[in-house]
Formats: C-alpha cells, structure tokens, sequence
C-alpha cells in the first residue's frame, strides 16, 4: 500500500508540477507563451482557455475525492498533450522539438495507472478491515450501532 502511495505521488507530483508550469504562461499570456502559439500557427486568444483549462485539470487531480472529475482531469490534460505534440509536428517543427513531449503522456499514464492501483487499494484495506472479527470500523459510519 505504501508503495503504491508514494509512487502515484511521486508521479502526480512531477506530472501537475510541469503542466501547471506550462499553464501559468498561457493564463498570464506571457510573450514567451504567445510566440511559441505564433510559431505553430495557433491564435493567441486561445491561451487563456487553455491556461485555464490545464489549471483546472490540475486542480482536479490534486483535490481528495471526486473520482468521475479526475478522470475526466486525466483525459482532458492528455488530449492537450497530444493535441501540442501533433500541432508541433504539423507546423514542421524537427522531432526533437516535439518528441519530448512523450514523456509527459508517460507520466500522466503512469500517475493515471497508479491512481487506480491506490483506488483499489484503499477499498481493499477499507474492506479487510470491515470484515468480521476485525475491531476496525475502517471509516465506515458507525454512529447507528
């Protein structure tokens, strides 16, 4: 269990770290951010909202709870992933320019894969401890006994 817990945050961690790093240019529409929008042939107005965007699905992942949003958080940030990767590559841009970014959909895959293991391994220790015998209430709302 703590395995798994330290890799996914290990993963979360490095994968928000560089996505809110590239969502701060794009909210404050900094030129750096507007240039490399101009180089790929992307209008600047389209910043803010993927700025925001990227903020938000940042925000999801790292909120306890709400499972249904991060998923939707996860698929959201690797579509932009991939939609940056391929309008890079369109735009003529070399390999080398672009290629890079493949390791961002590995971290986001491997954070996304081990929010599932930590999923079930929650569940599981919620309900190894419920069974009977166990002292443990494991969470669960015991105020109606």
């Amino acid at each position: 269990m703590k395995k798994i817990t330290i890799i996914y945050w290990i993963l979360t961690g490095l994968f928000t770290f560089v996505m809110l790093g590239s969502a701060i240019p794009d909210v404050l529409m900094m030129d750096l951010a507007k240039q490399g929008f101009a180089e790929i042939q992307l209008p600047a107005y389209l910043l803010p909202f993927v700025g925001v965007a990227k903020v938000l699905g940042v925000i999801a992942i790292l909120v306890p709870g709400y499972p249904r949003v991060k998923e939707w958080a996860y698929a959201g940030l690797t579509y932009d992933l991939l939609g940056a990767i391929y309008s890079v590559a369109a735009s003529g841009k070399p390999a080398k320019d672009w290629a890079p970014m493949f390791v961002l959909i590995a971290l986001a895959a491997g954070a996304y894969i081990y929010y599932h293991k930590k999923l079930k391994a929650d569940i599981l220790k919620k309900t190894n401890n419920s069974l009977p015998g166990n002292q443990s209430t494991a969470g669960f709302d015991t105020s109606f006994v």
